[in-house]
């Protein structure tokens, strides 16, 4: 999965810095609105606070259609096989409640 397949989960997890952040946030530019408004939310609550941890498992999430992104986001369906994952299932859990406090405000 790119530069981030090299990182050890076993090492504390480091905060990303501005560049890190902003290459993640050009990699997540999404095709369907609906996971665009996920993202975006995503960003406004975690942004500070967002690991090498955190982006292994969104860039692993990026790597999905469109359209299953938006089956796991609206829990249609829950992570299975190589998507079954501590990363991924972590920030699926950040995309959920962050796209929730949306819908909700």
């Amino acid at each position: 999965m790119g530069e981030t397949s090299t990182i050890d989960l076993s090492a504390p997890s480091s905060l990303l810095d501005a560049r890190e952040l902003s290459k993640l946030h050009w990699r997540c530019r999404r095709g369907l609105l609906e996971n665009d408004l996920f993202i975006e939310q995503f960003f406004s609550r975690f942004e500070s606070v967002l690991t090498q941890r955190h982006a292994q498992g969104l860039t692993a999430l990026m790597d999905l259609s469109d359209n299953d992104l938006l089956d796991l986001l609206l829990r249609r369906k829950e992570p299975e096989g190589d998507l079954n994952t501590p990363p991924i299932c972590e920030v699926l859990g950040m995309l959920r409640l962050s796209g929730a406090r949306a819908a909700n405000a």
